[in-house]
């Protein structure tokens, strides 16, 4: 039986103050099981990113609950947020959040090194060699391609193991080949090591490539493949 690993319930943020707020999320309820890759769609504007920041724990509700792993983590303090992220999270942005005067090596060991885990150096070595950046392990950012940058920062976000991988638009900076090739690796990641993925994109060919996709529209979720899917099963 397939386990839920992510539960929103009734989701409500507002981000700004007085005549600049928006409501930005309105009542989500979304639940995603272990092993699921979903894309989450959706016109600019339209809340998917911030809703990807609320599964990272990087965006708290002002209203609802968000579970994962049935960890609660709408009743964490930052700090104990950070500490969960750090062992059940990983995150790859768009624009790579490397450290410009760190290695690759580095920038792969320094997460493991804050969470205290032990050999950070040959796991975040082991990453890199695992992403097809043996050889460039000690270059730094301004040393590496886009494409190899954001080598680095999946090598970072899946070095703590993570049960969760996060990515927001992770192929919005790359040029057409090399986004593939991006989109290649995290796939294979995913299927490698059996964990539940959830990212953003524009990109529709990105998107047609999960297993499910959620569309949201204006602060709530406008479509939701699978729960189309298990109404024609059960209309069968």
């Amino acid at each position: 039986m397939t386990k839920t690993i992510i539960a929103l319930k009734r989701a409500d943020l507002t981000l700004g103050s007085a005549a600049a707020s928006v409501h930005v999320l309105k009542g989500i309820d979304l639940e995603i099981t272990e092993g699921e890759a979903v894309g989450i769609v959706g016109p600019s504007g339209s809340g998917k990113s911030t809703l990807l920041m609320v599964l990272a724990g990087l965006e708290r509700l002002d209203s609802g609950e968000i579970h994962i792993r049935e960890t609660p983590l709408h009743l964490m303090n930052e700090d104990q947020l950070a500490d969960f992220r750090g062992r059940n999270i990983g995150i790859v942005f768009q624009s790579f959040h490397l450290i410009a005067n760190m290695t690759a090596l580095e920038n792969v060991a320094v997460p493991l090194e804050l969470a205290n885990v032990r050999n950070p150096f040959d796991i975040a070595r082991r990453e890199l060699q695992s992403v097809g950046l043996g050889e460039r392990l000690g270059h730094y950012p301004g040393q590496l391609s886009g494409g190899e940058q954001q080598r680095v920062a999946i090598a970072r976000a899946l070095a703590p193991s993570p049960a969760l991988l996060i990515a927001d638009e992770p192929t919005g900076n790359l040029d057409t080949e090399t986004g593939r090739q991006i989109a290649d690796l995290l796939f294979a990641k995913q299927a490698e090591r059996a964990m539940t993925m959830v990212l953003v994109t524009h990109d529709t060919a990105l998107a047609s490539r999960c297993s499910r996709q959620v569309r949201v529209r204006s602060g709530e979720i406008a479509g939701d493949s699978a729960i189309r899917l298990a109404a024609e099963m059960n209309t069968a």
